[in-house]
């Protein structure tokens, strides 16, 4: 059983059909031996979640659970009722030494940048293939300025070194291969953007590499090429293991889609119609 499993098998329901993890459950699976070890973790989570502008009550709440204690008797004991994201803060906030905690913050990262993806009014409304390929690219377009800005504090600052980290990226996402590799698995010519021919859940996919090594860096304010380069690769490592729990395609056997820049284009064109 991987420890990805376990983190979605002790997910609940609560009565209104909303997902929950308990804290106590969470504290076991992420090997704390006392829960009130884990308290301390749980404070800086509800800090993280103030400074970034949400609000502690819509993710963390105190609750009483019945827990089995020695004599196998069952009584009420304190506990948090904690959001998907609450767990992702904690996990940013775990022992970073454990290699539960590494997978937990792979996981939940994961699955909760799915989970705001598709409780985005804007992305919830649009229907086709072709719009969601749209938003995706968007949104990676955005992120890969950002990715390349923390890059560039980390030490990437010449086109070639970037390219390299790029490419680290890219290789762990796709099973070694780097840009050129995927041109050729996918039977694409070099004057071809790679992004511009990727299906929204395979943009989905690089779109979680990018976010996820971005906060990465800044979080764990990593400096050097080599490392910036590891990083990258690790994390493409992570949501390429990520897709597999899920028993999803590999990036690199998605089916290659029609240049996103004609669905633009056709899509310019008909505003500008409309307009008139």
């Amino acid at each position: 059983m991987t420890h990805n499993t376990v983190f979605e098998q002790i997910r609940k329901t609560d009565k209104k059909g909303n997902e929950f993890w308990s804290a106590r459950d969470l504290a076991k699976a992420l090997e704390y031996s006392e829960y009130r070890h884990f308290l301390p973790v749980i404070d800086r989570a509800k800090e993280a979640c103030t400074n970034s502008g949400q609000r502690i009550t819509d993710h963390f709440e105190d609750i009483l659970e019945m827990v089995i204690i020695g004599s196998g008797a069952r009584r009420k004991t304190e506990s948090v009722k904690l959001s998907r994201y609450a767990c992702y803060l904690i996990v940013q906030n775990a022992d970073p030494s454990k290699e539960v905690v590494a997978l937990g913050q792979t996981y939940f990262a994961v699955q909760t940048r799915l989970q705001e993806i598709r409780q985005m009014d804007e992305y919830n409304r649009l229907s086709t293939e072709d719009e969601k390929r749209l938003f995706l690219r968007d949104e990676l377009s955005k992120h890969n300025i950002q990715l390349a800005a923390a890059a560039k504090d980390a030490g990437v600052t010449e086109p070639l070194d970037y390219a390299i980290f790029q490419n680290h990226g890219y290789m762990g996402l796709y099973g070694g291969l780097d840009a050129k590799g995927i041109h050729e698995r996918k039977g694409l010519k070099k004057s071809q953007q790679i992004l511009d021919h990727m299906g929204s859940t395979e943009l989905a996919a690089n779109l979680f590499r990018a976010t996820q090594t971005e906060e990465k860096l800044r979080r764990e304010n990593i400096k050097g090429k080599q490392k910036a380069n590891d990083t990258h690769l690790e994390v493409g490592k992570k949501v390429r293991k990520t897709i597999a729990e899920l028993e999803g395609t590999m990036p690199e056997d998605l089916p290659v889609a029609d240049s996103i820049k004609k669905i633009s284009m056709s899509k310019q064109a008909w505003v500008s119609e409309k307009k008139k």
